[in-house]
């Protein structure tokens, strides 16, 4: 199957050319990191935008009639409730300036399925909407399921409206079919806004596509299926799952895997997209990525959710790396990062990652400087 190896993770409680085998090192300079938000519920991805931080939250699901089968516990339920959000940080203070986005969860909320990314779009807010199985589930959820696994508008006090329909892309034309173990499976996670649409890694899908001004999608790149040593003896297919994209100051996209099961510690790679050629490896030795970013100096940040993997009873201690551009590896705030969502990095090199990012009510936004 080609099951969203996120899922599974949140069911337990990612002109640029990076050499793919520098050696990683704490950092001798420990950075200044600070809470900013708190109380979010699942915070995923995190954007810049009008000297505003935002995060997208995935919500808490709700106890709606509304339900659909957990597709990473058997024998429970995800529930719909309008329970996702965005939250803004500005000057030093938290809001809510988006709230009402359809949410799926069980019932503790956590590990939520809902708005997993946002960015500022030329006409607006605009974000991506999660799923995580096959596009026909959403026919069980009622109006407002029509919107998981999708690219929507979002507005204070409208209701979001679709933009584009990731879902039924994935269910037309499904472009990994060729590769061992695929199905059709969408979750779009992560988008960049560009001043001719926008791209999005659709980590169910395991491909990057692009929506143009008009909503029409097409397929950027696929990043195929890899043979991997089986925790059951011989050999089995491991699915990419593209969580996160970036677009550097080459002008390229630069994509992290989260890879799907067995999720091999050191096995997520970070890859280089541009149209018309094939994916590049520019990192490895990752593990889970869940988020990247690139800075105007054209380093590369790496957001890991669970650096020692993804199986019951894993420390959830994330890390976040920066790769200099003569491949140095750095960690930040190392040992202070707790099942990460999404990362971000301001013109002056400040970064924000979003903390504990499978928690309802408890999740945050940290600052971190030096």
């Amino acid at each position: 199957m080609k099951r969203l190896a996120l899922g599974t993770a949140m069911a337990l409680t990612g002109a640029l050319a990076v050499p793919a085998t520098a050696a990683a090192h704490p950092s001798d300079n420990r950075p200044r990191v600070d809470v900013i938000a708190r109380g979010l519920n699942n915070p995923r991805g995190v954007t810049i935008a009008d000297d505003r931080i935002l995060v997208a939250e995935a919500g808490t699901g709700g106890n709606s009639e509304f339900c659909i089968a957990n597709p990473e516990q058997p024998g429970e339920k995800s529930c719909l409730g309008n329970t996702g959000s965005v939250t803004a940080v500005e000057k030093g203070k938290q809001r809510r300036i988006i709230t009402g986005l359809p949410s799926l969860a069980g019932a503790d909320g956590s590990a939520a399925v809902g708005l997993t990314g946002v960015a500022a779009g030329p006409d607006g807010l605009i974000g991506v909407i999660g799923l995580g199985g096959h596009p026909d589930a959403r026919a069980g959820l009622g109006p407002s399921g029509k919107l998981f696994a999708s690219l929507v508008a979002l507005s204070p006090n409208r209701a979001p409206k679709q933009l584009a329909d990731l879902g039924a892309y994935e269910k037309a034309n499904n472009p990994d079919s060729a590769d061992p173990g695929s199905s059709v499976d969408t979750n779009p996670y992560s988008l960049v806004s560009t001043s001719r649409g926008t791209v999005v890694t659709d980590a169910g899908g395991n491909d990057v596509l692009n929506v143009d001004r008009w909503g029409n999608v097409s397929t950027l790149a696929v990043l195929h299926a890899q043979f991997v040593p089986s925790p059951f003896g011989g050999q089995m297919p491991m699915q990419a799952v593209p969580t996160s994209v970036a677009r550097g100051a080459d002008g390229s996209y630069y994509v992290g895997q989260l890879t799907g099961f067995p999720f091999p510690v050191g096995g997520a790679k970070v890859y280089r997209v541009r149209p018309g050629h094939d994916p590049e490896v520019v990192a490895d030795g990752f593990t889970n990525i869940v988020g990247v970013a690139a800075d105007k100096k054209g380093r590369l940040y790496v957001l890991e959710i669970m650096k020692n993997g993804l199986f019951p009873g894993t420390d959830p201690t994330g890390a976040l790396y920066r790769i200099d551009r003569n491949g140095q590896r750095t960690e930040l705030a190392a040992g202070q990062l707790i099942a990460p969502g999404g990362v971000a990095v301001d013109d002056d090199g400040t970064v924000y990652v979003s903390n504990k990012s499978i928690f309802a009510g408890g999740g945050e936004l940290l600052r971190i400087r030096g």
